[in-house]
């Protein structure tokens, strides 16, 4: 009996919480795992050592998502090391928070070039490599419910990496490809903790039924869901996975 081909994911932001959380979730699915990152070298290398010390493949590179060459280096390591790439996890992405009336437009604009540029980057360079029958999975936020003061670019950009996945659904017709999102409400990682007083957090935690912050691992569930064979008929769909936050 031939052995089955090792199938590859990339996930990028894979130096974040959970991006670091899908890809230790995605190589215990039995995936080789590409893990992205930008300025965390430590943060990946550990990802990937705890990967390949569990008996999985793993390599990091880095690669500004935005940047169209060096995210196509990063699908070209992909094809380099296991032979071509089968799911794409974009885990990607900033949030720094400042009201709208403030005008600050070298806040918007970085998070618009990370958050919407980089995911319009990395699912067009995923559209052309991604193997079929595989899937693209791309981070949105559960946040765009709420309009909370002081979201407004964070919204804005995941708001168009919203639009962009149902459009590529529709793109990659007869291609056997998904395309979908994950929309976690808030998880306690450094992105979301960052800047908030402890007491801000405590009555984010309340607002889901479930009373309590997400985790990175509730997140790679859904994302290891959509990337393995049960996931095969959901396409062009945002999984809210946030407790009953929205």
């Amino acid at each position: 009996m031939l052995k089955e081909a090792l199938k590859t994911a990339i996930v990028t932001g894979a130096s974040g919480g959970i991006g670091g959380a899908v890809a230790l979730r995605l190589a215990r699915d039995g995936f080789a795992v590409v893990a992205n990152y930008a300025g965390r070298s430590d943060a990946a290398n550990a990802v990937v050592n705890e990967i390949i010390a569990g008996g999985g493949k793993a390599i990091a590179v880095n690669a500004d998502v935005a940047d169209a060459q060096a995210v196509a280096d990063l699908f070209a390591a992909a094809k380099s090391t296991f032979g071509g790439c089968d799911v794409v996890v974009h885990c990607a992405g900033i949030m720094p928070l400042g009201q709208i009336a403030d005008g600050d437009l070298a806040l918007f604009d970085k998070v618009i070039a990370v958050n919407l540029r980089g995911t319009y980057v990395v699912l067009a360079q995923a559209a052309r490599d991604v193997a079929p029958g595989g899937r693209i999975i791309a981070l949105s936020s559960s946040v765009l419910a709420k309009s909370f003061p002081g979201y407004g670019p964070y919204i804005a950009s995941k708001a168009g990496v919203e639009g962009l996945v149902h459009v590529l659904a529709n793109e990659l017709r007869g291609r056997n490809i998904t395309v979908n999102a994950v929309a976690p409400g808030p998880v306690a990682t450094p992105l979301f903790l960052s800047g908030k007083t402890q007491a801000q957090i405590d009555e984010l935690a309340k607002v889901p039924p479930l009373q309590r912050l997400g985790q990175p691992d509730d997140i790679a569930h859904v994302v290891s869901f959509l990337a393995g064979p049960d996931g095969a008929w959901m396409n062009s769909q945002v999984l809210r996975a946030n407790g009953g936050f929205a």
